[in-house]
C-alpha cells in the first residue's frame, strides 16, 4: 500500500509531463471505445433490419435453393409443407423493361396478407385492372420507375415457355437491406404461382417463430445464426481493419509513457540510490517505477470518462454518425446514421488492455534499476 501511495505521489509530482501522457492515453481509450462501439452499433442495426425485412424468425429453404446462384432458381421450388406457420416466397429470374431498357431482376412472389416481414405486401392484391408490383427506393432510382408507372415483365414458366405481362408500380418502399431492394421486384404470391404454373409452390418460407424445425428431403431449416453469419463475418473483418487505427494511436501514447520512464530512470538516479540505501530492494524500486507508469493508464481512464462520456452521449442523442454510403455500396444493411453501442464488457476490456500495455511498457526501462549499484546511483553515475 505504501508503494502505491508513493508511486501516485511521485506521478502527480511530475506535473505537466504526467498529464500530457495521461491525455494521450485517454484519447487512445476514447478512440478504441468509439470505433468498436460504432462497429457494434452497426452490427446490431444490420441484424435488426435484416430480420425485420428478410429473415423473420428463421427460414425454410428448398434443398436446391442457393441465394448466390440464380441458375438454381429454375428447380428450387416445391409444394408448401402443411402445418408450417410462415410467409412463403416464390422466386424466379425475370426481365423488366423500364423505358425500353432491359434489366435482369429477381421476381419474388409473397402473400399479400403476411405480416412476418416488413415488405408492404398488403398492396400486392391482384385486380382485374392491373397487376401490382412493389420495388425499393434503390431499384426505383436504377430503373426510373415511380408509383403509377407501368412496365413489362418477361419470365419463363416451369415448362420453359417465355411470357410477358404489363405490371404497375403500386408501392416504393424505403429500407436499408439491399437483398430486398437491388434487382428485386415483389409481386403477389398467387399471381406469380399462376404465371409460373406452380400452384401452391414456393422457394423459401419465412418463419414466424424461432422454434427449430426438422429438415426434410425437400426443405432445409436455416436458423438466424446461419442467416446472419455473413453480417457477423463482414463486421468482424471491418473491425480487424479499424483495429490498425487504434493500435497506432495506442502505440503513440505508449511511446510517450516509455520515453517518460526512460527519462525518469535517467534523471532520478540519486532518488533511486536513496531508496535502495534506505532498505528497499532493487526489485521493489523497479516495481515502484512500473506502478508509476501503470498509474498513467488509470488516470487516463478517469480523464477519458470525464470528457469522453459526455461526448459519446451527445453523439448518440444527436442520432449517431451520418453515413454517406448507401446499403448498395456497402453490400449489407446500413442505416442513414449509425448509433454506436457501448457495453460494459467493451469498456472493461479496453481499460484492461491499455493498463496491461502501459504497465509492460513502464517495466521495460525500469529493469535497468535492478542492475544499478547504490553508490553509483547516489553519485548520479549512469551504468
Amino acid at each position: 500500500m505504501t508503494t502505491l501511495k508513493l508511486a501516485l505521489r511521485n506521478l502527480l509530482g511530475a506535473g505537466l509531463r504526467t498529464w500530457l501522457n495521461v491525455f494521450a492515453l485517454s484519447f487512445a481509450y476514447l478512440a478504441i471505445i468509439f470505433l468498436n462501439g460504432l462497429m457494434d452499433g452497426w452490427q446490431k442495426q444490420a441484424k435488426k433490419d435484416t430480420i425485420e425485412w428478410e429473415y423473420g424468425k428463421g427460414q425454410l429453404w428448398h434443398h436446391k435453393y442457393d441465394p448466390y446462384d440464380p441458375f438454381s432458381l429454375k428447380e428450387a421450388h416445391s409444394i408448401i409443407p402443411e402445418g408450417i406457420t410462415g410467409a412463403p416466397i416464390l422466386i424466379t429470374q425475370a426481365s423488366i423493361y423500364p423505358e425500353g431498357r432491359m434489366m435482369s431482376v429477381q421476381l419474388k412472389g409473397i402473400k399479400s396478407d403476411q405480416n412476418i416481414i416488413n415488405i408492404p405486401s398488403s398492396k400486392l392484391q391482384y385486380s382485374e385492372d392491373n397487376i401490382p408490383i412493389a420495388i425499393g427506393t434503390q431499384m426505383s432510382e436504377t430503373t426510373g420507375l415511380k408509383i403509377g408507372d407501368k412496365t413489362i415483365i418477361r419470365w419463363r414458366d416451369v415448362n420453359g415457355t417465355f411470357d410477358a405481362i404489363q405490371v404497375e408500380v403500386i408501392e416504393i418502399f424505403n429500407n436499408t437491406v439491399p437483398s430486398t431492394d437491388n434487382g428485386q421486384v415483389w409481386i403477389g404470391l398467387e399471381q406469380l404461382q399462376k404465371m409460373m404454373n406452380l400452384k401452391s409452390e414456393a422457394t423459401i418460407i419465412v418463419l414466424s417463430t424461432n422454434k427449430s424445425i426438422s429438415s426434410t428431403d425437400e426443405w432445409v431449416y436455416k436458423d438466424l445464426d446461419f442467416l446472419l453469419m455473413d453480417i457477423d463475418n463482414m463486421i468482424e473483418a471491418k473491425k480487424a481493419g479499424n483495429s490498425i487505427i487504434y493500435i497506432l494511436l495506442l502505440v503513440l501514447a505508449l511511446l510517450a509513457v516509455f520515453d517518460t520512464q526512460v527519462l525518469s530512470v535517467f534523471r532520478r538516479q540519486k532518488e533511486i540510490g536513496t531508496y535502495i540505501a534506505l532498505g528497499m530492494t532493487r526489485w521493489k524500486v523497479v516495481m515502484l517505477f512500473t506502478i508509476e507508469g501503470g498509474f498513467n493508464s488509470i488516470l487516463a481512464a478517469i480523464l477519458a470518462f470525464a470528457y469522453g462520456a459526455p461526448i459519446l452521449y451527445l453523439v448518440n442523442k444527436a442520432g449517431g454518425i451520418p453515413m454517406v454510403a448507401d446499403a448498395s455500396e456497402v453490400g449489407m444493411s446500413i442505416a442513414d446514421s449509425l448509433i454506436p453501442s457501448y457495453t460494459i464488457s467493451l469498456i472493461l476490456s479496453t481499460v484492461l488492455i491499455v493498463v496491461i500495455c502501459a504497465t509492460i511498457v513502464s517495466f521495460i526501462p525500469a529493469r535497468k534499476i535492478a542492475k544499478m549499484k547504490p553508490t553509483d546511483a547516489l553519485k548520479g553515475k549512469i551504468q
